[in-house]
């Protein structure tokens, strides 16, 4: 498993656009499938030692590590994006229709905004109704900038704002597992996502 330093350096290699159709399914670890089910113990490496907080598409305030537990599968979105946040919704969609319906209750699908300016609960409310996806199962998250840049730098996931309106981004879906430690990437718009669904099944109770 990958050290946080070595996320972070990592972040210089990923200038992916909003428009970028690049291909590639990255597996971060091969160790997690058998090792961490049903072990939610927090290592050095889990999502759940930041120190982040967030606001969720209801108002409430939250930490990642409420999320422990449960498989998360994560995409960094704004909710203004008329190129690749819609494709990445139907991506984020497609994945979880595949899930067998055993596994559905172990998994949790996060959209994080990198617009928090704009991406208040009252927009991303909206959002989730207009992309009829207002269950449980789809949580939607706002922070700080500060803390929204960090987390960005730890899934590697590079993003700039190109206009007041527009974002370039990183085009990658991330599965962590239940204990909060990256498991899975997929990265580019469209395409075969056979891998992350067989990671999330593999990781799922």
């Amino acid at each position: 498993m990958r050290n946080f330093k070595f996320i972070l350096l990592a972040i210089s290699l990923f200038a992916i656009s909003c428009n970028d159709s690049s291909k590639k399914n990255t597996e971060i670890t091969a160790e997690n499938t058998s090792e961490n089910k049903g072990n939610t113990k927090i290592s050095d490496m889990s999502i759940y030692n930041l120190p982040s907080h967030w606001t969720t598409q209801d108002g409430s305030e939250i930490e990642l590590k409420q999320l422990q537990g449960k498989v998360l599968v994560m995409v960094m979105i704004y909710t203004s994006c008329q190129a690749a946040c819609p494709r990445l919704v139907a991506d984020m969609r497609n994945i979880e229709k595949q899930i067998p319906e055993d596994k559905k209750e172990d998994v949790q699908y996060v959209f994080v905004s990198i617009d928090p300016k704009t991406d208040t609960p009252e927009r991303l409310t909206a959002f989730a109704k207009e992309n009829k996806m207002e269950d449980e199962k789809w949580l939607f998250l706002r922070g700080s900038e500060d803390d929204t840049r960090e987390f960005a730098a730890v899934l590697a996931v590079n993003y700039k704002q190109i206009s007041p309106m527009d974002f370039s981004h990183s085009n990658i879906i991330s599965v962590f597992n239940q204990a909060g430690e990256l498991a899975h990437q997929q990265e580019g718009l469209g395409v075969d996502n056979k891998e992350t669904v067989q990671a999330i099944i593999d990781l799922a109770k």
